[in-house]
């Protein structure tokens, strides 16, 4: 089969994965095109879902959404959506169909290719210069060209330079990274998070955090002596730290103290300290810029001394470049319409790298230099095995032009074009994106595993202790349904005595139902897959659920239903299936926002761009939500109204509705009851701090999430030589 093809106007180059129309060319993802050569081969045939779902993804398990999306894609790329299908058609619960001329075109037809003109060094706005590719109508006749004779002298002296060339040139440095074994760093009770080398590799810098006390300090371990060194006092909520090119000064954020309520926007604080110094005695950080307004995070030191940071106004995330001895700041590198996810920057290569979201709703990977001139720009092509709205943070590694990243137990090359490619990974559990050492021989990386369960509780129940913090949790709340891995989200069955929730414990986040007795799991999606929001139908048949930042309704009786929404579903908080739709936040190039979707039309209406961090509606249908501040808001005529007797008494557990009263947990841990009729709010009783989300309420039953055990450590992944 030829891999290039004519769809009516359309030049299909498989070998490019790209669709052409006159001068104008698009990159279609390889799976997109698969379905498109498939349905080319049965020109004008209708051919089911089944066919092509077997046919374009062999031996793997996909959701008929996975299709649907593909189908948008080209659909997209011909200028035609659901309403106009003069190139593909939908057949009703039978398939589709290409209703256009196909021409095939030889394989040693070749593209004529013609170089753009060489322009000027592009600026941050500005596309990249590429070659053009104008592809071969079929009615064009290609002109052949013979070539000419050499001299048998000319062509023996060709072969012995070409030998010459192979014998004694250096060998090409492996495509892949191979990894020997992984080996742990860090090996205590404590949650450790961000490590990182210092520039001579001499140390490793990480965070030490224990929840329970509320204590997280900065710590380094000598690589050769293993002996660690607290640097720091409490500091609050650390964020990543960088230690500056000449290893004197580690610059991290500092966020408020985690006892202290949040009454007022999060301060964030651009702290540093004396390296050498806190080595001999922890030291207090000096304050080096404070953000009220904003928000700031992942300051990385530049081989100029000065700092990249992504700063955040509003809802959208910019790279400044902040002076440490001036103490000023201007902008790298900002999207007009767009988000920046994430960075990393190569001291050896000078280059930053930026994840972004661009104005096609699609994620980027951006190369500048470390002025912030954009030298490329390309979409990131996901391969089958990662979710296409998946957001990734890519770092660095050793191979040339090519990045790293994590999606949980798999690792995953990334070039600056765009490309992805699975790296083998001896991990069997989920793991951090790995930051490598300046020898480029070994890489550390955060690893671990998450122990929760769930558990319903009577709210009538009185308390036999007065302290629930001091006891076992698991004896306070024993568990619905117990394993050593995390379970969560648990919701009840509307009128039937089954609970639906989320476990890992088949090895990946899927959704299970529970009679009390027996277990069965109802989903089967990927590897690596994240799951935000569940919620039951009115009727108990059918569940909806947020996975991979894509909407399936999964039935009972096995069948699975995708909602290919055009926007990535951040969190889903409800599901009213009578009215048939969701509260969900999505996000838009790389922006949340806050939106009620039909579900019949897909068409999102936004209720507004604040960053809502859980969302309901009373039966009655008012809309209750809390913000990032966890204050409890509801609409009014002219402007949303502040619930004033909810003031202070929000937390990150979220909140529960049942008969128009609302209950949650505060920072005090005491559960409370508001009831939005009488305006009457009242303590009910203490509750254990390891609580850590209510998750539903049905006739008098709290359904909770508890945490038993949370463990991180450092670990280092060392490459084979």
């Amino acid at each position: 089969m030829a891999s290039q093809y004519w769809v009516g106007d359309f030049f299909i180059d498989l070998s490019r994965n790209q669709i052409t129309r006159g001068e104008q060319s698009q990159t279609i993802p390889p799976k997109a095109l698969a379905v498109l050569t498939h349905l080319a081969k049965h020109q004008r045939k209708v051919v089911s879902q089944d066919e092509l779902l077997s046919e374009v993804w062999p031996d793997t398990i996909v959701t008929p959404n996975t299709l649907q999306r593909s189908i948008a894609q080209l659909r997209k790329a011909f200028g035609e959506d659901r309403k106009q299908q003069s190139y593909i058609r939908t057949h009703a619960k039978q398939g589709y169909s290409l209703e256009c001329d196909i021409v095939w075109q030889d394989d040693d037809s070749i593209p004529q290719v013609k170089t753009a003109p060489k322009e000027e060094a592009p600026s941050p706005t500005s596309p990249k210069p590429e070659i053009e590719i104008t592809p071969v109508n079929p009615s064009h006749q290609i002109q052949t060209i013979k070539p000419k004779r050499f001299p048998i002298f000319a062509l023996v002296g060709l072969v012995l330079l070409v030998f010459a060339i192979f014998k004694y040139s250096p060998p090409e440095q492996s495509s892949q990274l191979v990894f020997d074994r992984l080996q742990a760093v860090t090996a205590t009770d404590r949650k450790e998070f961000g490590p990182s080398y210092s520039p001579d590799g001499e140390y490793i810098i990480f965070n030490r955090y224990l929840d329970k006390l509320c204590v997280n300090k900065i710590w380094a371990r000598n690589i050769h002596t293993q002996k660690e060194t607290e640097l720091t006092p409490e500091w609050g909520t650390y964020g990543r730290h960088t230690l500056s090119p000449d290893g004197k000064k580690l610059v991290f954020i500092s966020e408020e103290d985690c006892t202290i309520p949040l009454t007022q926007n999060t301060c964030y604080n651009l702290v540093s300290l004396d390296f050498q110094k806190a080595l001999v005695s922890p030291q207090q950080p000096n304050v080096l810029m404070r953000c009220k307004n904003s928000a700031i995070k992942n300051p990385v030191w530049l081989n100029n001394n000065n700092l990249a940071i992504l700063h955040k106004e509003t809802n959208r995330w910019r790279l400044i470049n902040y002076s440490v001895r001036d103490n000023t700041s201007r902008v790298l590198y900002d999207l007009e319409n767009g988000n920046l996810a994430y960075f990393d920057y190569s001291i050896t290569d000078g280059l930053i790298a930026v994840t972004s979201h661009h104005q096609d709703g699609q994620l980027y990977i951006d190369m500048l230099d470390s002025k912030g001139a954009l030298l490329s720009s390309h979409p990131v092509d996901y391969p089958d095995e990662i979710p296409q709205r998946r957001t990734i943070s890519p770092n660095f590694s050793p191979l040339k032009d090519e990045l790293i990243f994590s999606t949980g137990r798999r690792l995953f090359s990334l070039t600056y074009d765009g490309k992805v490619s699975k790296l083998d990974l001896p991990l069997d559990q989920s793991a951090s994106t790995p930051d490598f050492h300046p020898n480029g021989q070994r890489a550390l990386l955060i690893k671990g595993r998450y122990d929760s369960d769930i558990a319903s509780i009577p709210l009538n129940q009185p308390e036999s202790i007065d302290t629930p913090s001091e006891e076992d949790v698991s004896e306070l709340y024993p568990s619905t349904t117990r394993s050593i891995l995390g379970e969560d989200d648990g919701i009840f069955q509307p009128n039937g005595n089954l609970i639906a929730f989320t476990s890992r414990r088949s090895g990946e986040d899927q959704v299970w139902i529970t009679d009390g007795s027996d277990l069965r799991q109802v989903s089967q999606f990927p590897i690596d897959t994240n799951i935000d929001g569940i919620h039951w139908s009115a009727d108990g048949e059918s569940i909806l659920v947020n996975a991979n930042n894509e909407l399936n309704k999964i039935f009972l009786d096995g069948r699975v239903e995708g909602l290919p929404l055009n926007a990535p579903v951040d969190q889903l908080f409800q599901w009213d299936s009578i009215d048939n739709s969701a509260l969900l936040s999505l996000t838009i190039k790389g922006v949340t926002k806050f939106a009620e979707v039909d579900l019949d039309s897909l068409e999102p209406r936004f209720i507004n761009e604040k960053p809502v961090s859980w969302a309901q509606r009373t039966k009655d249908g008012r809309l209750i939500y809390m913000d990032h501040m966890n204050r409890f808001w509801q609409p009014g005529a002219a402007e949303d109204q502040l619930i004033e007797k909810l003031v202070d008494q929000g937390s990150e557990k979220r909140f529960v509705i049942e008969d128009n009263v609302i209950y949650s947990i505060n920072q005090n841990d005491q559960l409370w009851s508001y009831n939005l009729d009488t305006d009457n709010f009242s303590i009910l009783k203490a509750v254990h701090r390891d609580i850590d989300y209510l998750t539903d309420v049905n006739q008098g039953n709290l359904m909770i999430t508890y945490v038993v055990a949370a463990k991180k450590e450092v670990a280092e992944l060392i490459l084979r030589k």
